[in-house]
């Protein structure tokens, strides 16, 4: 399966709802919270949607928060869909997320994880993420703990050949 990312509006806001509350059934954001991050200047947000799905469905998004200038960012949320797991969409979104970030001038990007989600932590210390700290119980209803991970971003290297 293939993908095409391209940046998120708030016409996308029903369908990126279904798979968010899909994905976090007991925590899933807002309508409103969501909303917000996709109206935010500061916020830069994804879509993955299916090459050629004339429907324009979802299959994965993600977001950023990386004022213009600030040396840190956070990633706010990033979900994929079980159907797309384990096919490189997550990796692709936060390698493009932290781009973007680095763009808008962050030298180090932030992020929580549930302490019960060894999958999504196995991504993140795959692209460069160490755990600085616990956050406890900050996970609600389900009182889950939150692993902070933190990640330097590097700049590109181009490669010369002769």
């Amino acid at each position: 399966m293939s993908w095409m990312l391209r940046r998120a509006s708030v016409d996308d806001l029903e369908n990126i709802m279904v798979l968010e509350r899909g994905m976090f059934a007991t925590d899933a954001w807002s309508v409103e919270t969501m909303r917000h991050e996709l109206d935010n200047p500061f916020c830069h947000y994804l879509v993955a949607v299916r090459v050629g799905d004339l429907a324009q469905q979802i299959d994965g998004y993600g977001g950023v928060h990386a004022p213009p200038g600030a040396s840190d960012a956070d990633i706010q949320t990033i979900a994929v869909a079980e159907t797309a797991r384990r096919q490189g969409l997550g990796r692709t979104l936060m390698r493009q997320l932290m781009t973007e970030a680095r763009q808008r001038g962050a030298r180090q990007v932030f992020l929580e994880v549930r302490a019960d989600n060894p999958g999504a932590q196995a991504l993140y210390t795959g692209l460069g993420f160490e755990a600085i700290a616990t956050r406890k119980g900050y996970y609600q209803p389900d009182n889950v703990d939150a692993v902070v991970m933190r990640s330097p971003i590097r700049e590109p290297r181009s490669e010369v050949t002769s």
